[in-house]
């Protein structure tokens, strides 16, 4: 098939998942053609039956704001005639759905194009219920050929707040357990525990949401106990003031901040425990991948993060904003070697026989397949 996959770019689930998607799907010889205003940031090298087409906004003085909608849906058009693309895949419905909605209509009498939407969190948990874009989204996927959701939680979610007629598939995130499994690096052992500390992960876009700053207080409260460190990696709105919250809690010297990584497997197998605190979590792509390297994760009983994380098996699970309750979660691993050892071969069993890649992507291959149908 000829696939086009509408993304952002950007360090997030969403992007990470559909260039991954992508990625595997280029190598199980579809044509796979990005469409985006940036190269997506895991799309790093060359690989065959991939192509990324460039979408340009216009700018002039009489347009006052950015019209990237209308130029998404314009290049959309574009490559759906001249690559005689057979499904468009859009990835987070505002604005993609909207867009690929208006090129569907634009092309109809010659190019017809059949559309898959996945919904990945706050594309209906958050920014889908702004009473400006409400109306929007619900008529996007109901519009759509096939509408995806990466969790049973987004599916309920997105019945109770979009009409409970809509008809959608639940495909879940992966990971390529294959890249993603612990491995040996002596460097970086030494260079992010040099004296043999316990290590606490965050992998996050330090969105107010991910709740980052309980990361630092969870490390605070461990190190009351243990010597350990704090890992953070990405970038984003919250890290200055993470920063001030690891010096107001005297932890500064304990804490690395790593910025955007692509060496993810790497730096996940140096880590001891996960921490995913966020107040709002569809999926938890990131817990998964660190679940693939063997780390377990002690996340908030938020959203999809259940439905990954096995609370007292391959992780553990406590209510938003239970810092106290995490770090005792840490402590009892970190203090527990045997205990420690477990939950890593159960975290890496849950990852390989629930959701390596090799499992889900046939899945959308059949989704593909259901909207060509129709």
């Amino acid at each position: 098939m000829k696939i086009g996959m509408v993304c952002y770019p950007t360090y997030g689930g969403s992007g990470v998942l559909a260039t991954e998607l992508g990625q595997h799907l280029a190598k199980r010889g579809h044509e796979v053609h990005f469409i985006t205003y940036d190269t997506p940031m895991r799309l790093d090298r060359f690989q065959d039956n991939i192509y990324y087409h460039e979408v340009e906004t216009p700018s002039y003085p009489l347009l006052e704001f950015n019209l990237y909608s209308l130029a998404l849906a314009g290049k959309i058009i574009d490559v759906a005639r001249y690559e005689a693309l057979d499904v468009l895949h859009v990835h987070y419905a505002i604005p993609h759905a909207v867009s690929g909605y208006l090129a569907k209509q634009v092309l109809a009498d010659r190019t017809p194009l059949k559309m898959v939407t996945t919904l990945h969190g706050t594309d209906i948990t958050l920014v889908g219920l702004e009473p400006t874009f409400h109306p929007l989204v619900r008529f996007s996927l109901e519009q759509s050929d096939v509408v995806t959701a990466v969790s049973t939680f987004l599916e309920e979610r997105t019945l109770q707040n979009f009409g409970t007629e809509l008809q959608i598939d639940v495909i879940p995130n992966f990971v390529d357990t294959n890249l993603y499994q612990r491995s040996e690096n002596p460097d970086l052992v030494r260079h992010l525990k040099p004296d043999g500390e316990a290590i606490l992960m965050h992998v996050s876009n330090f969105r107010p949401v991910k709740r980052v700053q309980d990361c630092v207080r969870v490390l605070a409260e461990v190190r009351k106990r243990v010597p350990a460190r704090l890992v953070l990696v990405g970038d984003g709105p919250e890290r200055s003031e993470t920063e001030r919250l690891c010096r107001e809690l005297d932890v500064a010297d304990h804490v690395v901040f790593l910025g955007k990584q692509s060496a993810l497997p790497e730096i996940l197998s140096v880590a001891d425990v996960f921490l995913l605190p966020s107040q709002q979590e569809s999926f938890g792509l990131s817990a998964l991948e660190a679940m693939s390297c063997s780390v377990p994760v002690i996340g908030t009983n938020i959203g999809g993060i259940g439905e990954v994380v096995e609370h007292g098996e391959s992780g553990y699970l406590a209510e938003l904003g239970d810092v106290e309750r995490m770090a005792r979660f840490a402590l009892e691993l970190l203090t527990n070697p045997k205990k420690l050892g477990h939950f890593r071969e159960q975290a890496r069993r849950r990852a390989v026989e629930q959701f390596d890649i090799d499992l889900i992507v046939p899945m959308y291959e059949r989704i593909y397949e259901k909207a060509l149908a129709l």
